[in-house]
């Protein structure tokens, strides 16, 4: 079985940061296969209606489907792009972020006719199920991070946070929850923050942290590195999404907190909230204020020892890549 995969976002800046790039190159790796980026934007924002999506491209994915049996294509969020009249091949679709909030899409008999719907969580499934879509399944999140392990980090009079999904555009310094974060670290001097950055907008990042007279509890990493060199300083890992349509249902980066025994704090958005309720791993906050952060952060001091001991005891088979993988292969072979 060799898959051509489909891809809908630029080019990450810095190459290994993106966490649906990181997903399809360990699929191609598994089972075989092409990758195709139907997205002419170069940068993030750039103005290109996703209608047009894929057919400065369609020779070459003409040509790949004759090598390929099978279409894997990648969204946020269900939408049929037309370039897929044009494909022959039988075509699974991983919806990557949530569909909490969302009307029901248009065509959803077209997109019921596809070989897959693929979320990776109950919450998305019981939304498309209300949708009266049956052509579903649900593959859970995972992530290929051996080299990260349990490490406790006692917790003083300071806690130190990461926040490690940065904003692509500029309106994700309010929708990403970047300016609550920086706002919170303004308001309790006890709060120190490390944001590692993406290599897109830092000067507005920078602009922001000087008007707030934070940089000496800022610490802002830009360019790829190892994650787990920062957990290993961090009390716990904090994502805050307003909108469950702009990052993974999974974040990889709460993911990569949790194997590493890190709490987190995020919002309900997410549809790993759940989990994190159920596993009892970290805060789940309803609003996105300084005001209700900075409760969050006193709810995670308060539980810390607790919160911290039921995250080391999280396995790293829950997020296991080759379970990931046997699934969509048989996803593949239906």
């Amino acid at each position: 079985m060799s898959v051509l995969f489909l891809l809908t976002s630029p080019e990450p800046v810095i190459e290994g940061t993106d966490a649906v790039f990181q997903e399809v190159a360990a699929l191609k790796e598994a089972v075989g296969g092409e990758a195709v980026n139907l997205c002419p934007r170069k940068r993030p924002g750039e103005p290109f209606p996703p209608q047009l999506f894929g057919f400065q491209k369609l020779p070459r994915l003409w040509q790949a489907e004759k090598r390929c049996q099978i279409n894997h294509l990648y969204f946020s969020v269900p939408y049929l792009f037309p370039v897929l009249r044009f494909l022959k091949n039988p075509v699974v679709f991983t919806i990557a972020a949530s569909l909490a909030g969302r009307s029901p899409p248009a065509h959803i008999e077209c997109l019921n006719a596809l070989r897959r719907l693929v979320v990776s969580n109950e919450r998305d499934a019981a939304v498309l199920r209300s949708w009266g879509m049956t052509n579903y399944a649900v593959v859970p999140p995972a992530i290929d991070a051996p080299e990260l392990a349990p490490q406790a980090l006692p917790l003083g009079r300071e806690i130190t946070l990461l926040m490690a999904s940065a904003p692509w555009v500029e309106e994700q310094f309010d929708t990403k929850g970047v300016d609550v974060l920086l706002e919170a670290v303004a308001r309790d001097p006890s709060i120190k923050l490390i944001l590692l950055w993406r290599g897109l907008l830092l000067d507005e990042l920078k602009a922001r942290i000087i008007k707030l007279g934070v940089g000496n509890r800022v610490e802002v990493v830009p360019g790829r590195v190892d994650i787990g060199d920062y957990l290993k300083r961090a009390h716990a890992t904090v994502l805050l999404p307003k909108r469950s349509d702009i990052v993974k249902a999974y974040p990889h980066s709460l993911i990569e907190a949790l194997l590493a025994g890190k709490p987190v704090i995020l919002t309900d958005a997410l549809p790993m909230a759940d989990y994190v309720r159920q596993t009892e791993c970290g805060i789940v906050t309803g609003n996105v204020d300084a005001v209700s952060f900075l409760e969050a952060v006193e709810g995670l001091r308060r539980r810390y020892g607790t919160l911290a001991q039921n995250a080391r005891a999280i396995e790293p088979d829950e997020f296991s890549t080759a379970a990931m993988v046997e699934k969509y292969r048989d996803i593949y072979r239906i």
